[in-house]
């Protein structure tokens, strides 16, 4: 589908505020202010919780939310949800997404432009399928859209593609990124200019099947299941400065215990699943990932992109929906978290992208976020 779609500005930014989780007006006040008990922020869940914050999007479904700040301007590259008939089973078949459109915004809670399609799996000659998670990136006049699907042989590769606008429409390189695998993708650029490549996830994502370094189909469709052992790890590789290949080859972002020690594989509650995002603040790096089938977004910080990354607390709380991916940016002084539920569909695989903001305590560690009010 090709569209602009301009929500109306008084209304999302009612919204927006009245899911920030500090500052403002009471939010009691914007939701009065925005229709009463009728309104979107007045929406609750099955189990009659209010939701923290709204949909960007109204009528149609995006997930994934990586979030980027380009030219002052706050620009989303989601991943884009439909309805295939496909019934939900732990690899993700449900998850059918086929293209990618970009969200942009001239500051939170301002109107959202949904911009035609960026890049279509028909346009990447060696992908089959599976539109998952993206991401994006800017250097030298070029945007770059970093993009997970299945080869042909259905094998999760990650791919590139290159626009001179931040929007799209995105060329793809004829072949996926060598020495890249797995899904989820996420670019980090750090102060000196270097940019580094984050991926994996397990189960659906394959990162089991990469465990010796080669690809092994036959090596299960969950975990290593061994709990008394360290857990898989995402990866992490310096990009090439054409931002096109790996410089050198991927290696584990590790996460520790509190003791130092690796966090095991049986450790469902901190381990590494999916969802990988890295951003700095004060001279420290930090790690978000999802911890996939407990359902939380957690943190780890380290003092530089490979890690190890020692495991601090969590971001988010359990939002209604299976998957639980976000992203971190900063916006004019503010740091925001942008994240995804079900609130529109209650379909595990139509999701919703949301926003809030973000709140560092005094040390650097992170105010848990909650997705409901009560």
């Amino acid at each position: 589908m090709r569209l602009s779609l301009k929500l109306c500005s008084t209304t999302a930014a009612l919204a927006f505020l009245a899911g920030c989780s500090s500052g403002g007006v009471p939010n009691d006040t914007i939701a009065n202010a925005s229709g009463g008990t009728d309104s979107p922020a007045a929406a609750r869940s099955p189990d009659g919780k209010q939701y923290l914050a709204q949909p960007l999007v109204k009528d149609l479904f995006f997930a994934d939310p990586s979030a980027h700040v380009f030219d002052g301007k706050i620009y989303i590259y989601p991943s884009h949800d439909v309805d295939a008939g496909i019934p939900d089973d732990d690899l993700g078949s449900q998850y059918a997404m086929h293209d990618y459109q970009v969200l942009s915004m001239d500051r939170p809670g301002g109107a959202v432009t949904v911009h035609p399609v960026a890049l279509d799996l028909k346009q990447v000659p060696w992908a089959s399928e599976k539109a998952w998670a993206p991401d994006a990136a800017y250097k030298n006049g070029t945007y770059y859209l970093y993009f997970p699907a299945k080869d042909k042989q259905g094998v999760f590769r990650i791919g590139v593609a290159t626009s001179a606008s931040p929007v799209g429409p995105f060329k793809a390189e004829p072949q996926p990124i060598q020495g890249a695998y797995s899904m989820d993708p996420a670019v980090f650029t750090d102060e000196d200019g270097q940019s580094y490549l984050y991926l994996g996830g397990i189960w659906g994502g394959q990162l089991q099947r990469w465990a010796t370094g080669k690809y092994d189909p036959n090596a299960g469709d969950t975990d290593l299941k061994k709990d008394d052992q360290p857990a898989l790890s995402g990866k992490v590789a310096r990009l090439s400065p054409d931002m096109k290949q790996l410089a050198e080859p991927l290696r584990d972002a590790v996460i520790l215990d509190e003791k130092g020690k690796p966090v095991l594989g049986g450790d469902h509650d901190r381990r590494f699943f999916e969802g990988s995002w890295m951003f700095k603040r004060g001279g420290k790096y930090y790690y978000m990932y999802s911890t996939g089938d407990t359902h939380f977004l957690a943190y780890a910080i380290g003092d530089n992109p490979y890690g190890p990354f020692k495991y601090t607390g969590r971001i988010l709380e359990p939002v209604q929906g299976w998957t639980s991916h976000g992203s971190v940016f900063a916006f004019k002084g503010k740091w925001y978290l942008a994240y995804h539920d079900t609130q529109l569909s209650n379909k595990n695989h139509l999701r919703s992208a949301k926003m809030t903001e973000l709140t560092f305590n005094p040390d650097g560690t992170i105010q848990t976020i909650k997705p409901f009010k009560d």
